[in-house]
C-alpha cells in the first residue's frame, strides 16, 4: 500500500459449482504479514452481495467490535455489528456503466474503516486501471467513500 502498509489477499474457492459464493480475504497490517491461511476471526467483512445475507451467515467469526459493509440499498439493516449500508451496484452503473462493484466497495471499505487514505485507494485503483476505466473506478470508489464517510 502506498501508506506503508502490508497487505496479503486471495479468494477462497469451495467445491461448489460455478456460479456458487466465492470468500476471499484480505489481511492488512503495519508489518510484514507472514501467515498464510484463511481468516477465522475476520475485524471485518464486506459483502458483495446481498443476496448472500439470507444464504450463508457472512458474519461467523466477526470479532465483536467487528464491522460489516455491505452492498444492498437496505439502509437499516441489523446484522449484530456496526453495519454500513451502500448502494455499490447503483453507483457503479451510474458511473461504470456495468454492475461491478469491486471497487465501489473499496471506497466504502475504506470510508468505513479508514484503514488507508482515500488517496492512497485512488492511486492504487489508477495504477491497475489505466485511462479512462481507472478514472471511473476512482471515481466510483470516492463516490462510496464519501457516502460511508458522512453516516
Amino acid at each position: 500500500f502506498y501508506d506503508g502498509k502490508y497487505s496479503q489477499g486471495f479468494p477462497f474457492f469451495g467445491v461448489e459449482r460455478r456460479g456458487a459464493p466465492v470468500m476471499a480475504f484480505t489481511r492488512i497490517d503495519d508489518k510484514k504479514i507472514i501467515i498464510r491461511s484463511q481468516v477465522y476471526n475476520p475485524d471485518y467483512v464486506v459483502v458483495q452481495d446481498a443476496t448472500l445475507l439470507d444464504a450463508i451467515n457472512v458474519v461467523e467469526g466477526l470479532k465483536k467490535d467487528g464491522v460489516v459493509v455491505v452492498n444492498t440499498t437496505k439502509e437499516d439493516l441489523d446484522l449484530g455489528f456496526k453495519t454500513y449500508t451502500i448502494d455499490a451496484t447503483g453507483i457503479a452503473l451510474d458511473i461504470l456503466g456495468v454492475p461491478i462493484v469491486n471497487t465501489t466497495m473499496l471506497g466504502a471499505f475504506v470510508g468505513a474503516t479508514k484503514l488507508i487514505s482515500l488517496d492512497s485507494l485512488k492511486r492504487a485503483i489508477l495504477d491497475t486501471f489505466k485511462g479512462k476505466l481507472g478514472e471511473k473506478n476512482a471515481k466510483a470508489a470516492e463516490v462510496a467513500y464519501n457516502i460511508i464517510s458522512e453516516n
